[in-house]
Order: structure tokens, then C-alpha cells, then sequence
């Protein structure tokens, strides 16, 4: 029997933030990502050299990393940060403290004491960045600068630097000139990052991949009617022509730029947002790409259902799955995988809560059951086990940023018996797909669909505002009326503001503090077209599309409850509850595997905190391998509420504070169609205008198994007595 092979695929990539006419850097996360997860991932696997992966660098994110490396880049954050902290304006001032604190709290700042002391005395919720700007003194806002740095810093760039661990442990008090020295180990780290890739490429651990050069949905851009295939009824832009010319620019120019900078062509190729259709396999297939990768659901819709998974997760057919696929079309013929996106959200969203080397044992287990489970059906083959998730932005969540999981994952890895690390293509060049898939089925990584693209009143509004001003482009051509170099320019900033992040943050699907400045970005790409023709952008360009406000992670109660504690769905009981849905917290990714829990609703009466909790499908069934449903209290501090088998009739439900448990604490629960539980104020010691900050937590086999809300926490605060009088007169 073959070894499986369990073939890692990390998704490296930044949008495109420049905006070459100004030559202004409104945004830091290429520099911030590069010195934290595109460093130190590198890292993590130079440390153990038998294991293989396959790491996917989108051209756009090497672009701007060579620009701060070679050309001298910077950005809005990082001149804030060359600031002398004695020199600072009132502007400058205030988008310190607005944007020197963009980071988990609970992983990269509460840890470092002084950062924390720095973050309290901003008061957040509490002032605007104007008001709170006098607390800060000189050592203040230098420290700030330094840390804001120095927190995206890999912890392994700390292992290896004695001089980097030192400057961290003095902590606070650095003077200007310890500062700059500090900004310039952040770009001697951003130097190293594409040539520690091309040496982990030439040793042969890692197979470096590409993606369309800008990052644009490939099938929206050959034709906006493939978002009909995943949705039949979805309203389209008014404009639906083709941009089969920029595909192929994207295309010819990622590869080529790929090829300059490690030396050989990429033969793997992650179609950005894994969006795909049966059009677009012969334009990737004439850039001599061999194989590209996308999610399970494409693979589903594709062979009629016969790979799918029920609402507990079991996969239908999984030999089907863990295999590669064989496209073609006009003659042309590409392989395909599909990654597991189970696996992969249980590192990108829920192995963060669960003990680091235990979830490295626990994903090892899974892949050998896989193994095991369909070795009989794979015949010669190796069972091909692909992960594929973003290699950046998970970790700020892990307490270590991740450092503990991947270092026991990759060398566990290459230890054990039954499993294999393997390259993507070296499988492929091993043991080449046979069966084939008559025609791809057009969507992406998330739900099969373009929803996200394409779906919105705001996204077909900038796709029609892309179109009008890419035509404005297209008649000044034939007319003659701009020089070749003024065409180059003008294109560049057309493939840029077809890539696929400007519609990510329109609609309701993500959203960050940073909504707005996505919003302007693509309307400025756009508006240099008619700069650098010397024409007046249109008035339309200059008002926002968004329209939307940030999106609220869960509502408040507006009113008592009278909740009968049976388990059973009522509509009416709940009715005046705060509601949370589970959705995609982390703007920047998108979790795509259903959670355990669907839904909290939570609200109370003049006595008892009451919670209610909605699962996949019914509670009672979906608790029965839970081990604890735990509510956990950020505030009041030190209390958790934990339900012992919850899904049994001889549930224990105990209250506990600072580990002691609450004598006669009176809670009341139960699970059937849905969770509901009740616990008294007076036992959690809080009283009437107490602010409460919780999570609801399922646990078993000794880990998380989900968490409402994913990141963050549910707050409400107790009620007075004349709580309804004041939200009616609201």
C-alpha cells in the first residue's frame, strides 16, 4: 500500500495597493504579512527538510514586495512610522492611533504589556482618535510606532536574530535611532522573502505556483453569463461583453513574470478565488500550465452529486475526491484537484482554539483515516489528500501565531508511517490523472458560485464602471489619441482594477474597518485611466459604491424574554432576543465547511441571562459526540459555564469561577430541536447596567469543535428595570 500523500497548498497573495500615478501606499499589508507569515512560513518549512508542499505567490504580491525591497516602496503606515515622535502633526497624530493597532488583540497585543498599556489608553469605543491624542506623550507614540512594527514580526525571525529578541525584551523607551533600526530589519526580512523561496524551490521541498497576474475572476472576465451556471437567476451587469484579451494578458504575464524571478516557468496554478470554467482550461493551458486546483464543490456540481457530504460532514463517493481530474477542451488538456475543505478550514478556523500539538496529531489522524478508508478503491494510485487555504492570514489567530501547530504538524509529518508530504506536481508527474470530467462546472472556492463577484447591486456596478471607463480606453486608441507609453500605463491600471479584492468588500459578504478605503481604490484605478489620458475623470467615479455600513457582528436584545426552557423552536419566545449568525467574522477569508453551531440568540429578563443556540440540523442529534458546551465569560471575568454531555439525558450543567465551582448556581438547559439554557445574574455576580462579554463553545476529542462567535465576543449588558421603557422610547 502507498503512503498517502498529503500535499499542502498555501495561497500567498495582497491585492495590488500602490497606485502608481500618485505613488502613494495607502495600506501596509504586504509589508506587515511579508515580515510575519510570508518570512516565516518560509521558515517553518526550511526547518524540516524532508517535508514537501506547494506554495502558491500571487504576481501582484511580488510586485510590491520587490517594490519595498528593490525600488524603495513605502506606505501611508510606514512613513507614520519614520515619523520622529517629537514632529507630529495633528493628521498624522490621528491616523496613528486609528491605524497602529490593525492586529489580533487578543494574540499580538495583549501579550506584549506595553503594546496592551498603549492600546487601553487609546479607548477604543470610548474616544475619537482627536480626543485621545493629548494622553499620548513622546515615548508613547514612539513605543507605538515600534510596536505596531514589531508585533508583525514572525516569532521565528526572533529564534534566529539575538540582536532582534534584545531589541523586543527592553520593551518600551526605545529612542529614534533604536527605531530606525528596527525599520531596517523589517526590509532586510522583506529582502529575504523571494530568495528564501527560490532556494526552497531549487532544494526541492517546495513547488512554487502562480495565479492570473492581478487576481481577477477568470470567468467573469470570458464571460459574465458563467455566474448564471451556480445561480440561475442571478442579474448580471448591463455590459456583458468579453474580456478575453486581459485573460490572456493576466495569464501570459504571470507566468512570464514567475519565470524571471525563480528561474524556470510555473506548471500549477491556483485560478484566483479557485474560480473556474470549462472556457477558460485551453487559455491556461497554452501558457503551458499542467494543472490547477480549485475546491470539492466544483468537483460535485461537475459529476452530477456524486461527491457531496450530508450536514454532519461525511463525504459521499471520497475516492472520487482524493484523486486528480483530467480537463479538456479544443484539443487541450489540463489536471485538476480539489482540495479537501474540511481539513482546510479546521487549520484556518478551529484548530486556533485547540492545544497546538494535539491539533497537529488530530489533522495527521483524519488524513490516515482517509487513507484507510478508501486505499481499496485507489488501487495503484496513492490516496492525494490536497489542504489548500491562504498561508497568511489565519495565524494572527493561533495564541503563537501558529508557531507550535505547524512545527509539530510538518515534522510528525515526515515521521509518519502512513503518511507522505508531497508537491502537487510531483504526484501528478508520478501517477497522472486518468478519469476524466466531461465539463467544469463554472464557480469558485466559496459555495461553487460568483456570488461574492458578482451577486451584489454594488458589485455590477463596478464591473459596469470597469467596462465604461475600459471602453473609454479602447475608443482614444483607434482614435490615435494617446502615445503607446500613455496605452501601457492606462491598461495597467484596467488589469488592476479587475482584480478579484475590490468586489470582495462590496455587499454584505465581508466587511472591515478598512471597507471604504477598498471602495476608493478601485474608483482611483479607475480615474487614472482618464488621468493619464488628461481627461477629467466622470463625477460618477468620485461617489463611493459601497453604500453599505460595516457589518455588525450580531444585533441587541430590544426587549424581555419569557423563554420555557424545553429545547423546542419558538419563533415567539425568542423574538426580542440579540442575534448572532455565523458567518465569515475574518473578512479576509471565508470559511466554507458549515460549523456545528448556525446560530445564537441571546437576551434576558430582569433575573437570568438566556441563550439559545441553533445547530446544522437538530440539537439533541448534533450534540450527541459533543463532550462540553461551554459559555465563556471575557467579562464577568474568570466565570464559564459548562454543560457536560449535552446531548445525553444525564446532562450536568455547573457553573464555575476561577475554576472553584458556584454552589447551587441555578441553571436550567436543554437540547432537542434547538439549545436553550438559563442562568441566574446574581450567580454570575453582576448587576443591572454590568457589561457582559461571552462566547458559546463546543468541545470534544479534546479540542474545539466550533465557536459562536468564531473571533470575538457576544456583548450585552444587564438590564435595569426600565430597560423596555428606554428601548420603546428609542
Amino acid at each position: 500500500m502507498h503512503p498517502i500523500s498529503l500535499a499542502f497548498f498555501w495561497h500567498q497573495h495582497q491585492p495590488y495597493y500602490p497606485d502608481d500615478v500618485s505613488g502613494e501606499t495607502l495600506m501596509p499589508w504586504v509589508r506587515l504579512h511579508g515580515t510575519k507569515d510570508y518570512y516565516g512560513m518560509a521558515l517553518h518549512i526550511k526547518e524540516v527538510p524532508e517535508f514537501r508542499c506547494t506554495i502558491n505567490l500571487v504576481p501582484s504580491l511580488l510586485l510590491q514586495l520587490q517594490g519595498y525591497a528593490e525600488h524603495g516602496r513605502s506606505d501611508r503606515h510606514l512613513d507614520v512610522s519614520r515619523l520622529p515622535a517629537d514632529g507630529f502633526s495633528e493628521i498624522d497624530g490621528q491616523y496613528l492611533l486609528d491605524n497602529f493597532f490593525m492586529a489580533s488583540v487578543e494574540n499580538m497585543i495583549r501579550p506584549f504589556p506595553r503594546y496592551y498599556e498603549l492600546y487601553q489608553k487609546r479607548g477604543f469605543g470610548l474616544d475619537s482618535a482627536e480626543k485621545a491624542l493629548p494622553r499620548f506623550s513622546e515615548r508613547d507614540i514612539r513605543d507605538l510606532q515600534v510596536w505596531s512594527n514589531l508585533s508583525w514580526i514572525h516569532e521565528l525571525a526572533f529564534e534566529r536574530d539575538a540582536d532582534l529578541r534584545a531589541f523586543r525584551q527592553k520593551g518600551r523607551y526605545w529612542t529614534e535611532q533604536e527605531k530606525q533600526w528596527l525599520l531596517a530589519k523589517q526590509l532586510e526580512i522583506l529582502r529575504a522573502i523571494i530568495p528564501l523561496h527560490r532556494e526552497l524551490s531549487d532544494g526541492g521541498q517546495v513547488e512554487l505556483t502562480t495565479t492570473p497576474f492581478y487576481h481577477p475572476i477568470l470567468p467573469l472576465l470570458w464571460d459574465k453569463r458563467s455566474a448564471r451556471q451556480a445561480m440561475p437567476g442571478c442579474e448580471l451587469p448591463k455590459f456583458l461583453e468579453s474580456y478575453k484579451d486581459d485573460v490572456q494578458i493576466h495569464l501570459e504575464r504571470a507566468v512570464a513574470y514567475h519565470k524571471e524571478l525563480f528561474g524556470s516557468a510555473p506548471q500549477g496554478m491556483w485560478p484566483s478565488e479557485g474560480s473556474v470554467s470549462q472556457e477558460i482550461i485551453s487559455p491556461i493551458a497554452d501558457q503551458g500550465i499542467r494543472w490547477i486546483a480549485t475546491d470539492e464543490e466544483i468537483l460535485s456540481n461537475s459529476l452530477g452529486g456524486r461527491v457531496s457530504r450530508d450536514s454532519q460532514g461525511y463525504l459521499r463517493n471520497p475516492e472520487l475526491l482524493y484523486r486528480p481530474w483530467l480537463l479538456e477542451d479544443h484539443g487541450r488538456q489540463l489536471q485538476i484537484v480539489f482540495r479537501d475543505h474540511g481539513l482546510s478550514d479546521l487549520i484556518g478556523f478551529h484548530y486556533q482554539r485547540s492545544q497546538p500539538a494535539h491539533a497537529a496529531g488530530d489533522m495527521l489522524g483524519k488524513v490516515e483515516s482517509i487513507g484507510r478508508s478508501i486505499s481499496q478503491q485507489m488501487g495503484d494510485r496513492p490516496t492525494l489528500v490536497p489542504v489548500i487555504l491562504d498561508g497568511e492570514n489565519c495565524w494572527e489567530y493561533y495564541p503563537d501565531g501558529g508557531v507550535e501547530f505547524l512545527r509539530t504538524l510538518y515534522r510528525e509529518c515526515v515521521k509518519h508511517p502512513a503518511i507522505q508530504p508531497a508537491r502537487i506536481g510531483d504526484y501528478l508527474r508520478d501517477f497522472p490523472a486518468t478519469d476524466r470530467i466531461p465539463q467544469l462546472f463554472a464557480g469558485s472556492w466559496i459555495s461553487h458560485n460568483f456570488a461574492i463577484w458578482i451577486g451584489h447591486s454594488e458589485d455590477r456596478e463596478a464591473w459596469d464602471l470597469l467596462h465604461q471607463t475600459r471602453q473609454f480606453l479602447i475608443q482614444a486608441k483607434d482614435r490615435g489619441d494617446i502615445t503607446p507609453a500613455e496605452s501601457a500605463r492606462a491598461w495597467e491600471e484596467i488589469y488592476i482594477a479587475e482584480g478579484s479584492d475590490w468586489c470582495w468588500w462590496y455587499g454584505d459578504d465581508h466587511s472591515s474597518a478598512l471597507d471604504g478605503l477598498f471602495d476608493q481604490l478601485f474608483r482611483k484605478h479607475l480615474q487614472n485611466v482618464y488621468m493619464i489620458l488628461g481627461v477629467p475623470p466622470p463625477s460618477q467615479l468620485n461617489r463611493p459604491i459601497s453604500r453599505g455600513q460595516q457589518r455588525i457582528l450580531h444585533t441587541l436584545p430590544r426587549g424581555f424574554l419569557e423563554i420555557k426552557v424545553d429545547g423546542r423552536r419558538s419563533y415567539f419566545e425568542w423574538l426580542n432576543a440579540g442575534q448572532y449568525i455565523a458567518g465569515s467574522e475574518r473578512g479576509t477569508m471565508a470559511m466554507v465547511s458549515a460549523g456545528l453551531i448556525k446560530e445564537v440568540h441571546f437576551g434576558f429578563d430582569l433575573s437570568r441571562l438566556m441563550i439559545r443556540c441553533d445547530t446544522t440540523t437538530r440539537a439533541g442529534d448534533d450534540l450527541r459526540h459533543v463532550e462540553e458546551l461551554r459559555i465563556g465569560f471575557v467579562e464577568p471575568s474568570g466565570y464559564v459555564l459548562r454543560i457536560w454531555k449535552p446531548g445525553q439525558a444525564n446532562f450536568r450543567a455547573e457553573l464555575f469561577h476561577d475554576n472553584a465551582l458556584v454552589e447551587n448556581a441555578k441553571i436550567e438547559y436543554a437540547a432537542d430541536q434547538i439549545i436553550e439554557l438559563t442562568v441566574n445574574f446574581s450567580d454570575l455576580g453582576l448587576k443591572p447596567d454590568a457589561p457582559i462579554q461571552m462566547y458559546v463553545e463546543a468541545l470534544g476529542e479534546k479540542q474545539s469543535l466550533d465557536r459562536a462567535p468564531r473571533e470575538g465576543v457576544l456583548e450585552i449588558s444587564v438590564p435595569s428595570a426600565d430597560f423596555e421603557r428606554i428601548m420603546w422610547q428609542a
